[in-house]
């Protein structure tokens, strides 16, 4: 009996690693938790470009930035566990949303960690008609004009959305949230001054501020990032141990084959590291990665841990 137990076991991991040998065979999905030309976009653009040449297959890009990512994650934690569906997701839909609301999916059991892709400060940018240009002048700004402030955020639990809940409480200011789908309605908001302040990573930011719309003022690294050494951190700005990074990286649903994921993340790993994708990806403020799926695994659980207490405190909900 134990022989035949093992000889299926046997049977069944051999089966596994013929197809995984074998994938991919047709065109894989490439899903984004935030829409067509927000930062997600235009990374997860990149890579499905290169990663097409690697595999042998087209990777095709689908936008589901609906419901601050969440729609895409539960797409892809419940889609088959073949490889054929992966998902680019950033912190909001995977470390932030399970105590934010009720989720049709779960992290730890439904999605398999690939590779982390970027990691990078959000950037505090104000409209340019703000009379102020350092955080202590914000903060006092917002004080002595109580209602007057609005701030965009790239969508419900994302982390724009409670980098400010936790700048708002850290400082003791206050400022009504107007969420967004993703950071072009974001920005363009707080471009016509319809919203006066935002956190977002700085990709969707720049022209903006280049151009003198925006002004940017801060970092949310606990030091200042090395690709904005020009812009102070929060936490240098009078709020020491102020830090919260926005990183994004890809999964597949859970019980996918294990050399499934092993070529993916080894094909990712060498796309991050190639010397035109760091340049390019530098000029728009990412900080490409790369590492095991253990690695991203243990990220989104230690940012779950971190924020689950910020989240509780503040008393934020999602409905």
């Amino acid at each position: 009996m134990v022989r035949l137990l093992f000889a299926i076991v046997a049977m069944i991991v051999g089966v596994a690693h013929a197809d995984a040998q074998a994938w991919p065979e047709r065109p894989i999905r490439f899903l984004m938790s935030a829409p067509a030309g927000s930062s997600i976009d235009v990374l997860g653009r990149a890579i499905a470009d290169k990663l097409k040449d690697r595999l042998g297959q087209p990777v095709v890009v689908e936008n589901k930035p609906a419901a601050g990512g969440t729609v895409a994650t539960a797409e892809v934690a419940h889609s088959p566990p073949d490889g054929y569906t992966m998902l680019l997701a950033f912190n909001g839909p995977l470390s932030f949303a399970p105590f934010l609301q009720k989720l049709p999916y779960d992290v730890g059991k439904d999605l398999a960690p690939v590779i982390i892709t970027s990691s990078q400060p959000n950037v505090l940018a104000v409209n340019s008609s703000l009379p102020v240009r350092s955080i202590a002048e914000l903060v006092a700004y917002a004080k002595a004009n109580p209602g007057k402030l609005n701030y965009a955020s790239v969508g419900n639990g994302s982390s724009s959305h409670l980098n400010m809940e936790l700048f708002k409480s850290v400082a003791g200011f206050d400022a009504v949230h107007v969420p967004f789908n993703g950071s072009p309605p974001a920005v363009k908001a707080t471009v016509q001054n319809e919203t006066q302040m935002m956190f977002a990573v700085m990709q969707p930011l720049q022209a903006q501020i280049q151009a003198g719309a925006l002004r940017a003022l801060a970092v949310t690294t606990a030091k200042r990032f090395p690709l904005l050494p020009d812009l102070p951190s929060i936490a240098e700005s009078g709020y020491p141990g102020f830090e919260a990074l926005a990183w994004n990286g890809v999964l597949v649903a859970a019980q996918t084959p294990r050399p499934i994921i092993a070529r993916l993340n080894t094909e990712m790993n060498a796309i991050l590291a190639e010397a035109d994708m760091q340049q390019k990806m530098h000029g728009f403020g990412f900080d490409l990665v790369g590492g095991t799926p253990e690695a991203f695994g243990a990220l989104i659980r230690d940012e779950a841990a971190k924020w689950a207490p910020v989240i509780k405190k503040v008393g934020l909900k999602v409905d």
